[in-house]
């Protein structure tokens, strides 16, 4: 959380998750309301269109080695160091999910079940939820609070998942959750950690002196009183968006059948014609 790139790399990571899940979920969706069925990674073929998850279990361990070793390089304040590692094995729990996803697609499912992955995820979420935020104080603290309460979202969505994966609901709210996340950290990031964006009567995130903490300081108690409100308005916008934007891609999905993704092809819609072949014969017996 310590700089606009940490947020803009965080950012990219989240939204085009989020986007393809929307699209991939609804499209399986529309396809057959009463046959849905939440995947916790929707793979294509060929197998060179999930070239996205190959790069999330590339980059993520990449980017969580960075930041430990950038930071033990830089700072000696203990507790500032915990937190770092904390920030740390977040990310390496999010990178051994995606260690799942490939192992999911390539080995026998009965030993990753997808209510397993999803119960993990829900943990990742968590995890991450406990250390975000932490040493930050006043006015960063609000909208870091806001990002936890979108990550309980995600979590929450998980474990409902797990139980009944053909809540599509639940599929809707992780997908938007996630591109929320990602939209809000951007966001956080310009506001915390830019001179250009900072809100008004306010300097940029910077380490309090002989405190472990960092904060956004500002000149007047009505300047952090109003960056507050503006946070919080900042926050509603954001939401509002998401949301239309969300139902605008189902409306899309569901008025032009060529936009939708993963039917021409793929293991969805395999797996999706073998449970309706299945399903066939107890149709045909109660019509008789």
């Amino acid at each position: 959380m310590a700089s606009l790139a940490t947020h803009l790399s965080a950012c990219l990571f989240f939204v085009p998750i989020g986007i393809r899940r929307l699209l991939c979920s609804s499209s399986l969706y529309l396809k057959n309301p009463s046959l849905f069925k939440s995947k916790p990674w929707y793979f294509s073929n060929p197998k060179w269109k999930n070239l996205d998850l190959y790069i999330l279990s590339i980059a993520l361990p990449i980017a969580s080695f960075c930041q430990i070793f950038f930071f033990l390089s830089i700072s000696g304040h203990p507790t500032y160091r915990f937190s770092f590692f904390q920030h740390f094995a977040s990310l390496c729990l999010f990178w051994v999910l995606t260690i799942f996803f490939v192992l999911y697609e390539n080995l026998d499912h009965f030993l990753f079940n997808e209510s397993f992955i999803y119960i993990y995820a829900a943990i990742a979420f968590l995890v991450e939820y406990s250390v975000i935020g932490v040493g930050i104080t006043g006015l960063g603290s609000v909208v870091y609070e806001l990002l936890a309460q979108l990550t309980l979202v995600c979590a929450g969505s998980c474990l409902v998942l797990s139980i009944k994966p053909t809540a599509f609901f639940a599929e809707f709210l992780l997908s938007t959750g996630l591109v929320f996340k990602g939209t809000w950290l951007l966001q956080a990031g310009l506001c915390l950690y830019t001179d250009a964006f900072v809100l008004k009567g306010c300097n940029k995130m910077v380490l309090l002196p002989a405190s472990s903490n960092a904060d956004v300081h500002c000149e007047l108690e009505e300047d952090g009183m109003r960056g507050v409100a503006l946070v919080n308005l900042l926050f509603v916008v954001h939401a509002i968006g998401v949301v239309i934007a969300g139902f605008v891609v189902f409306g899309l999905l569901s008025s032009f059948r060529n936009l939708r993704f993963g039917e021409a092809s793929g293991p969805l819609l395999a797996e999706l014609e073998s449970e309706s072949i299945l399903m066939r014969p107890s149709h045909e017996h109660e019509m008789e």
